[in-house]
């Protein structure tokens, strides 16, 4: 398939909420693959970043806040039936926002379910409060509330987003490999049912950004190759996993949630100060943070089966993220200063020289031992194939454009995660943006060259306990 062929026709209009790194990559991708007039779209952000380039492209952009006092005002008279609001924003509620669109018919996409801002740092919430969790739950009884409707994805960028589309295809993969019989899976049931029979125990969202700058980190900066903002945010949130039937060793400092699924546990401690044993094909094994994402939870709980009242299966699913090096300095200085943001931020974008970004799904504990498919893409790559974009942002804004265009072609599925849509159309969508997509097996496992310096806390019966892949 041509990466410049038009996928689908769009009437409405479409306003884009936020246009940091993320926004400013997306729109080239909307103009080429959506059949859509730069007339139609209007641009909301809170600061003037990015306002030459989207004037440039006929793209009006207004420079407008939002909040609980001024969301209904300010969107009115921009969205009606037949519209649609991508939001790429943060510290805008996603709540506030869906629930905007559904009585006016209007569609919806996000990348990640945003509070207010504060949310995910407010003392005076519980640390289940402050969670991924919390969120996702909040949103899925919105859903329920709202009934079917126009459809509004939530968090559908790489990660989360992408890689759900990535594990069905590294369960067929492995299906294939090992001789299972699958059928069509469809349902959350048959893909469930498949996930046991291949007995997956672990899956990692396993990410390696390698991207770098000539130009150095400096001391009092936070560095990163996407949005600062979210990216502190999220670290400052505590260390959140999908917890597997198969797990034995319950951590010390480990909780469960009073509501909900129960798909999950949290620790007590933010996922910037957590730190897990991950692998991918360039970089091998290396520790990375265990980052609270939604696709944790929401893969988790869509993999999961039970019967009678009682969980038969679920995988332990949590992101496993190495950033690129400046991130990790930036991580370790926010640490040092008690999480507290400091007052330089510098997103890498057209100063990056060299890299790539190395973000897929590791499936482990099957009859092949661990398969990691995904996505390797160099920054050289990403700018070749679309403006505006690192390697890192076109990863999202490929998986963003793959949300959108299902979206309109599936206008009136209510309430969606990544899960619940058609993994293959994501993909065929996405594809051409990824770089090089393809499967690995490993032997790799936690274990390996452990406890030769200094006697460790193991279970040697089976490699794929989180006791083996937490760092302590």
């Amino acid at each position: 398939m041509s990466a410049h062929k038009t996928h689908t026709a769009f009437s409405g209009r479409l306003v884009m909420l936020g246009f940091g790194s993320i926004g400013r990559g997306v729109l080239p991708l909307i103009l080429r693959h959506i059949d859509i007039q730069p007339a139609q779209i209007s641009i909301l952000s809170a600061n003037q970043h990015g306002i030459d380039l989207a004037r440039g492209q006929g793209v009006n952009f207004r420079v407008q806040a939002l909040s609980a006092d001024n969301l209904a005002r300010v969107l009115e008279p921009l969205l009606g039936p037949g519209d649609c609001l991508l939001n790429l924003s943060v510290a805008v509620s996603s709540l506030a926002l869906i629930r905007f669109c559904h009585p006016r018919e209007v569609l919806y996409l996000d990348a990640c379910i945003e509070p207010w801002a504060g949310g995910y740092t407010d003392p005076n919430l519980s640390t289940s409060q402050r969670s991924n969790y919390a969120l996702r739950e909040a949103a899925l009884t919105l859903g329920r509330e709202l009934g079917k409707g126009p459809t509004a994805v939530v968090t559908h960028g790489a990660n989360p987003g992408l890689v759900s589309h990535l594990v069905k295809q590294a369960l067929l993969d492995i299906a294939r490999d090992t001789g299972v019989a699958v059928g069509d899976p469809r349902s959350r049931e048959d893909w469930a049912g498949l996930a046991r029979r291949l007995e997956i125990r672990v899956i990692h969202i396993a990410e390696r950004d390698t991207q770098i700058s000539p130009r150095r980190r400096q001391l009092g900066e936070f560095v990163n190759t996407w949005s600062v903002d979210g990216f502190i945010g999220e670290s400052c949130q505590p260390a959140e996993l999908g917890w597997g039937s198969h797990e034995r060793h319950w951590p010390e400092n480990a909780r469960r949630h009073a509501f909900g699924s129960g798909c999950a546990i949290y620790l007590m401690q933010p996922g910037a100060a957590t730190r897990v044993r991950t692998w991918t094909p360039q970089a091998g094994p290396f520790h990375a943070f265990l980052i609270s994402h939604s696709e944790a939870l929401s893969l988790a709980d869509y993999l999961s089966v039970s019967a009678d009242g009682g969980l038969l299966y679920r995988p332990t699913v949590h992101y496993a993220y190495h950033p690129c090096d400046d991130a990790v300095l930036s991580l370790h200085e926010l640490a040092g200063r008690n999480w507290v943001p400091p007052e330089h931020k510098r997103i890498l974008g057209d100063e990056i020289s060299a890299g790539s970004d190395e973000l897929g799904v590791l499936l482990a504990g099957h009859g092949r031992n661990a398969y990691w498919y995904g996505s390797l893409l160099s920054d050289r790559q990403a700018r070749a194939l679309a403006p505006n974009n690192s390697a890192t942002t076109l990863q999202v804004t490929a998986g963003i454009l793959g949300g959108l265009v299902w979206a309109m072609e599936n206008p009136r599925c209510g309430l969606v995660e990544p899960e619940a849509m058609d993994f293959r159309r994501v993909l065929e969508i996405s594809r051409p943006y990824l770089g090089q997509l393809a499967g690995h097996y490993s032997e790799w496992n936690p274990l390996q060259d452990r406890g030769r310096l200094f006697p460790e806390q193991l279970d040697n019966g089976d490699p794929w306990q989180f006791l083996n892949i937490e760092v302590c």
